[in-house]
């Protein structure tokens, strides 16, 4: 830092240090005061960007043939299912269920309709479909049907009939959905106006607004849902299910770990702090400087009504790692400092620290937001998302540490530091006689975990299940285990198929095709396209990772029992069609075929608890075989759903953070070469961080702990805090080493000096994320480990292997 800008800085917030915290806290408080609006964000929509064609194509076949945004109540009752007794309760239950604000319906074993209970012709189930609720309906007859029809057997009542379920339909949000519609039509329009810009930013403003609205009213829904389900334990076991309750739960869990572990994290690193400088203002320093950066950028996202989803729920952790990083440089600089001149006043003091450390900061902030800014190139929008978050974040965190941290000194008595035999430095100056003794050894030992990391990168992988997000003892996986176990799977997928390009009618037939019989103008209700659609469904359901597959065939299934089981010539599907009532096609047909029958839908619930399940592997498979192996074209082909879109992110987010890290090296390098104008340093010291990165990947990969959501992160962890450590150590050592050109001796003195501080804060920050490991969500626990494992391989990389780098190749 030139002379101009340290009397600059001198004199704006060292000599005014009243007036300098006085502007800070007015400026963070009114950003803190904005916390409130702090929202958690993970609804299907937030999992991809607004005008990817996979979330486009997904809202289109939810529009066609129904939302998957229902929640399903499994019933297990005490006494027999089919009693008088327990009817009656699951009567009970639907109409509570029904009176909650956002439910739109509620369908349970007493509303589906019965064709078997006794026999029905078609006339008969044409005039008046029967329920269990009929008063002509045969109990036993009906539980015999329920638990061996193609339709019922283990979606609505398991095979054994101890369980059942009810599905809660949700009410649709019609304006936020013509909000998004809007949208999408101006997205389409290539090239946008200014014009059209400016009306989709603010349409996306109304839509974020909505959406949140949304989110807080699903969160309350939820909650009453199980207070009914609470007044029913007593007669039943039962649990809630559903994708809306996945999201629901699964922010909760991240709400809570945020507010809960938050402090937990905070009191770890009052104690390490007072532990280590066993001072009272090296502990409220920091611990200051740390939760307002947390609190000031929550209540800029709050202002900004900029949701944090999933993804991005981890950043306040990481602010606390900067920040508490860049604060620890400073204080253990200033306390050498004082060692090494006791004459000095406290103004000089802290001028002299911040001058030295100022331009090792900037580099090490820089070089963490290049690490974070890989993610802006993902093409997802939560991954955009938070890497601007982290971006900003990093920001907010080094303007902190160089304006309240210092004002903050400057108004306190100067205080004297001595030196002291501790375990500290008992540690850093072995670890340098180490290195020193055994530099070969070093050496080997680094390329060894190398080798390690890079023979494990092969096997990492992106493939996880919901249910491996929560431990075996919570309400959500015992749930979910139910679900899979009984009733047919726990995610949703649907398979679409379209009728062959250019196979039916020209302009001629339009009239003919226009007289509302679907078996005329429908390429699949016929003889020879139900043989297809039952091949296609006999398929899907054979296969292992898929639990209860519907579809037209299932509804064909049930209604050839009317026909003593044989199939329907095609004259009689048209009647049959036209003699059904509309109750019936709304439960049989609509929610598999198109209106004009001319696509089809296969709903398939995949069991999460399926611990081979491969998403992607489970896509690939069934594309292949339906175009492969059973003639269909390419482009007739669609596999949508929730499993889908979460496949993708994960597989956008592998190829956004690991395809990436070498450019995100690259840029790195350059940096380093800016900074230290010597390209041999700087690739030695670009070298530990590549290893370091490397090796908890491969770990990762070795142990069989998949990317997610939150553990991706770790590549831009390992690299931000190792590149941060080896700046601050290289920055020391060519200063150390112009003192006397000894390499080793320069090399002692950077350890018993910068090598403390790189302990510290590596110490605080591993054992204050420890507590991570006793959280309810296993993303978050494999995050705080996985976080202590990165910085503490980092500090050991840049401690052992760059100085033996630095000595062994006279790099200075």
């Amino acid at each position: 830092m030139s002379s101009y800008l340290i009397k600059l800085y001198s004199n704006t917030i060292l000599r005014h240090p009243v007036i300098a915290l006085l502007l800070t806290a007015t400026v963070s408080a009114f950003f803190i005061s904005h916390v409130t609006e702090f929202e958690l964000d993970a609804s299907a929509d937030s999992l991809i960007l607004e005008n990817d064609a996979a979330l486009k194509y997904y809202r289109g076949v939810r529009e066609r043939y129904g939302s998957d945004d229902f929640l399903i109540v499994t019933y297990s009752p005490k006494n027999p299912l089919f009693s008088e007794t327990t009817l009656e309760d699951i009567r009970q239950l639907r109409e509570s269920l029904n009176s909650i604000e956002n439910v739109d319906s509620v369908v349970s074993l007493l509303d589906v309709p019965l064709v078997s209970s006794p026999p029905m012709t078609l006339a008969e189930i044409s005039r008046q479909a029967r329920t269990l609720e009929s008063d002509d309906v045969d109990i036993a007859l009906a539980e015999k049907e329920m638990t061996t029809s193609p339709l019922y057997e283990n979606l609505l009542v398991s095979s054994n009939a101890d369980t059942t379920a009810l599905q809660v339909n949700l009410k649709q949000n019609t304006a936020l959905k013509t909000l998004v519609d809007e949208r999408e039509q101006l997205f389409q329009q290539k090239p946008l106006s200014s014009e059209n810009r400016d009306k989709i930013n603010t349409l996306s403003s109304q839509i974020k607004t909505l959406t949140l609205e949304k989110n807080e009213n699903q969160d309350r829904m939820i909650k009453q849902v199980r207070e009914v389900m609470d007044q029913h334990r007593d007669d039943a076991t039962l649990y809630l299910g559903g994708v809306p309750m996945i999201v629901s739960d699964s922010i909760d869990y991240i709400r809570s770990d945020l507010k809960v572990f938050g402090v937990g994290v905070v009191g770890f690193i009052i104690i390490i702090l007072a532990i280590s400088f066993a001072s009272l203002r090296w502990v409220v320093l920091p611990l200051v400087a740390c939760v307002v950066s947390a609190l000031v950028m929550m209540g800029f996202l709050g202002w900004m009504q900029w949701p944090v989803t999933v993804v991005s729920s981890n950043f306040v952790s990481l602010l606390l790692i900067i920040t508490l990083s860049l604060v620890i440089h400073l204080i253990v600089r200033y306390r050498e400092l004082a060692e090494i001149d006791s004459e000095t006043t406290q103004l000089e003091l802290i001028s002299e620290t911040v001058r030295s450390k100022f331009v090792p900061c900037v580099y090490t902030a820089v070089t963490t937001m290049v690490a974070f800014g890989s993610l802006l190139v993902s093409g997802i929008r939560p991954v955009i998302d938070f890497g601007w978050m982290m971006v900003i974040g990093i920001s907010i965190s080094f303007i902190l540490a160089f304006t309240l941290f210092p004002a903050a000194l400057v108004l306190m008595p100067r205080q004297n530091h001595n030196s002291s035999a501790s375990i500290t430095a008992g540690i850093i100056s072995a670890l340098a006689n180490f290195v020193h003794r055994r530099r070969n050894f070093t050496l080997l030992l680094f390329v060894v975990l190398a080798a390690i990391g890079l023979s494990g990168l092969p096997q990492l992988s992106v493939e996880n299940r919901f249910i491996d997000y929560y431990k075996e003892d919570t309400e959500i996986y015992q749930g979910m285990s139910l679900i899979d176990a009984k009733l047919g799977g726990t995610t949703p997928m649907d398979v679409i198929i379209d009728a062959p390009i250019d196979e039916f009618a020209d302009e001629d037939e339009e009239e003919f095709l226009d007289d509302g019989d679907i078996t005329s103008s429908s390429y699949w209700i016929n003889s020879d396209g139900l043989l297809e659609v039952a091949d296609i469904h006999a398929y899907l359901e054979s296969l292992p990772e898929t639990g209860k597959v519907l579809s037209v065939h299932t509804g064909m299934q049930l209604l050839q029992e009317l026909n003593e089981g044989k199939p329907y010539s095609d004259f009689k599907l048209a009647v049959v069609f036209k003699r059904l009532p509309e109750d019936v096609k709304k439960s049989l047909i609509d929610p598999y075929l198109s209106e004009d029958g001319n696509q089809l839908r296969f709903s398939i619930r995949i069991y999460e608890s399926d611990k081979n399940l491969e998403r992607q592997a489970l896509l690939d498979k069934i594309e292949n075989h339906l175009i492969n192996e059973l003639g269909l074209a390419p482009e007739q082909v669609k596999v949508s759903g929730m499993a889908v879109l979460y496949n993708n992110l994960l597989q956008s987010l592998f190829q956004s953070q690991i395809l990436t890290i070498g450019a995100v090296f690259i840029a790195i390098l350059f940096m380093f070469m800016l900074l230290f104008r010597a390209v041999k340093l700087s690739v030695a010291t670009i070298v530990p961080n590549m290893i370091a990165a490397g090796l908890i990947l491969g770990l990762m990969g070795w142990i069989g702990i998949p990317l997610d959501i939150m553990t991706i992160t770790i590549a831009a962890i390992s690299i931000g805090i190792g590149v941060d450590d080896s700046i601050h150590y290289v920055h020391r050592f060519r200063e150390e080493f112009a003192i006397d050109g000894d390499y080793w001796a320069a090399i002692k003195r950077c350890h018993s000096s910068i090598g403390h501080a790189l302990y510290y804060t590596t110490v605080t920050v591993v054992l204050g994320f420890s507590i991570l490991a006793l959280s309810n969500f296993i993303p978050t626990i494999y995050f705080g480990l996985l976080s202590g494992l990165a910085m503490t391989t980092a500090l050991l990389a840049n401690l052992m292997l760059l100085p033996v780098l630095i000595a062994k190749f006279e790099l200075h």
